[in-house]
């Protein structure tokens, strides 16, 4: 994911200072150097860089902090408000119109996700604020754009206005509007052309199509991996003809973070959205607060337990903490896990939102084998209904049997057995203590899963 070089160098640095009884000015100033060259090495704005070493330098060496019983973990917490402070302060929501429907103009140059963010952007729309997007192809010069849009739109369920590519996007975008009243949408989300560079043509037509409605918003998608660019892109664009937000995408690519932390200083514009994957739900609300918590190590649990709530099912989440107790839980529920956890996202990013997660040994450069649980899955897939509920039974001619059939070896059943069976102890310890009363043992990770 981004920042991993910053988060590594940030964490490193606010750790000496951390466990300090006792802060000096100078123990202020050689920590504030370092951070100030972690922050540069990720890219971050000169001018962003120079006011956040000021803000948390001001703050550092106040006779609040210096006179604190615990200096150190004051230091660190002023880092934290000053990093969040730096990408927004709060979440940036969505503005959505008093009379429907509401209108978002998607901006950007060709390559930055544009079209994908723009299904994306829908499918959120859909799923957590209820709404009945209508998707509208204005991308008439880019080949196969109408078409991609008609892809996703498909794969997803969402109607897509698209006239094909010989009438103007301001004729296409004044038709779309007439039927998102008529079948009453109430967002209308139009996916405009980019280019490789900004021009005026580009520029002009843009301010053209956002004559016809003005937009509640005209978000501005752009490629995190482009660093500095992307707050140049940000900036021109927003000169020209005015943005309402910023969508990041690639975020969870091989990037330094430099742009999520400068470009809202410097152009005033909230970072609404990051994209974090290539699957159609790989578009996440950006949160100031979670992210600099996740760089600093902090873990970001709101985030896990959003995800958890998305992919497990209430009801079902009952009835296994029910197994769980009566030691009734069998390898077709363990698979149905799997099954929920691979739904959330790759392992290694779930791991990371985990607070003290980045303290673990070895997490920090952890690449989680997803191909283990591949393994595992076709371990189970070889068992007959029998073994899959009474695993005891499972004798050595039957192990051999399994193993062949998924391409596994006899230990490699022994090991996920005995996993099994470790894991069937702990849930049931876990579970009975939460069941003893809320009074005595708060589980929190149960705790939001099952309340």
């Amino acid at each position: 994911m981004a920042f991993e070089g910053l988060a590594e160098r940030l964490q490193g640095t606010l750790q000496k200072i951390k466990g300090k009884g006792k802060v000096s000015e100078a123990d202020v100033k050689e920590m504030m150097r370092e951070v100030r060259y972690a922050l540069l090495e990720a890219d971050v704005n000169l001018k962003v860089v120079k006011e956040f070493v000021k803000n948390v330098s001001d703050r550092a060496v106040g006779q609040d902090v210096m006179k604190s019983l615990t200096p150190g973990q004051q230091v660190v917490k002023i880092v934290k408000d000053e990093l969040t402070e730096l990408m927004g302060g709060e979440q940036s929501q969505i503005s959505f119109s008093s009379r429907p429907p509401t209108v978002i103009m998607m901006v950007g140059l060709q390559g930055a996700g544009k079209t994908t963010t723009t299904g994306k952007l829908a499918n959120i729309l859909r799923k957590k604020y209820n709404k009945k997007p209508l998707l509208v192809a204005a991308d008439i010069y880019r080949p196969a754009a109408v078409q991609q849009l008609q892809t996703i739109g498909k794969q997803l369920s969402l109607p897509v206005f698209a006239l094909g590519t010989d009438i103007s996007p301001v004729e296409i975008v004044k038709q779309a509007m007439e039927q998102a009243k008529e079948e009453h949408h109430d967002v209308v989300i139009i996916d405009t052309a980019g280019r490789l560079h900004i021009d005026e043509t580009l520029m002009q037509e843009l301010k053209d199509i956002r004559a016809i409605k003005e937009p509640d918003e005209v978000f501005l998608v752009v490629d995190a991996m482009t660093g500095q660019d992307a707050v140049n892109v940000a900036n021109n664009f927003n000169d020209a003809i005015g943005i309402t937000g910023v969508v990041l995408t690639k975020l969870d690519g091989d990037t330094r973070g430099g742009a999520a932390l400068s470009i809202r200083s410097v152009t005033q514009k909230p970072i609404k959205f990051v994209g974090m994957g290539e699957k159609m739900d790989a578009l996440e609300p950006f949160h100031p607060e979670r992210m600099a918590s996740r760089i600093l190590g902090m873990g970001d649990m709101m985030s896990l337990i959003e995800k958890a709530q998305a992919n497990v099912d209430e009801e079902r989440a009952k009835e296994l903490e029910e197994k769980f107790r009566t030691q009734s839980f069998t390898f077709d529920d363990f698979l149905e896990q799997i099954g929920q956890v691979k739904q959330m996202g790759p392992l290694d990013e779930i791991l990371k939102m985990l607070p003290g997660a980045g303290k673990i040994k070895g997490l920090e450069n952890a690449k989680v084998d997803e191909k283990q649980m591949d393994r595992v899955e076709a371990i189970i897939y070889s068992m007959t209904t029998q073994e899959k509920t009474t695993p005891e039974i499972i004798n050595g001619p039957r192990k051999k049997r399994i193993a062949k059939g998924s391409g596994t070896s006899i230990q490699d059943i022994n090991r996920l057995l005995k996993q099994f069976e470790d894991m069937k102890k702990m849930m049931k310890q876990m579970t009975n203590m939460q069941q003893k009363g809320k009074k005595k043992m708060k589980m929190p990770g149960l705790d939001s899963l099952f309340k």
